[in-house]
């Protein structure tokens, strides 16, 4: 099957919570002074170019990064980041080992009060899947694109404020 689809798919910038290294899923925490200044690296990057559509999760970093970036970005709650129920805002170390162990492997992980892998399997894909051809701009989470980039076969976790190209066809 041809690709029909390329994402070109950005992290956003850096919070309070990510440079504490804070698990940060559905708590909407703004961007920090340093997560601004990543968006305005990204912003040289991403002028030039030219897109079918851009795209925004819904939560507060991500909108204010894509803002910062290129206006126009349509917000999508579906791009938000995993649901980390009850262990949101735990460092890693704060998280018990079997926690750890599970979150690591990733894809049979189910947070307590907060949502299973499959189930933000599914609404990511959904989200993509509804995508007409071309390129896409999607601002997002780090825990977004490495399912996506995962589900490609080349699983990447890319840093706040960096972006991944991926190409992305139907059989996903």
């Amino acid at each position: 099957m041809e690709l029909t689809k390329t994402l070109v798919l950005v992290r956003h910038g850096a919070t309070a919570w990510s440079e504490s290294g804070r698990l940060c899923g559905w708590s909407d925490v703004p961007l920090s002074n340093l997560g601004r200044n990543q968006a305005r690296s990204v912003r040289d990057r991403i002028e030039p170019r030219s897109f079918t559509g851009i795209w925004t999760s819904d939560l507060t970093r991500a909108c204010e990064f894509a803002r910062l970036v290129r206006d126009g970005a349509r917000p999508d709650p579906r791009l938000r980041e995993f649901d980390f129920g009850e262990i949101e805002g735990n460092t890693w170390a704060e998280c018990d080992p079997t926690i750890q162990a599970a979150l690591a492997s990733f894809d049979d992980f189910d947070a307590l009060g907060g949502e299973s892998v499959a189930g933000f399997r599914s609404r990511v894909v959904e989200f993509v899947d509804e995508l007409s051809s071309g390129a896409h701009l999607v601002f997002t989470h780090g825990g977004v694109i490495r399912l996506l980039t995962r589900l490609s076969g080349e699983e990447q976790s890319p840093s706040p404020g960096e972006m991944v190209s991926l190409g992305w066809d139907e059989r996903k």
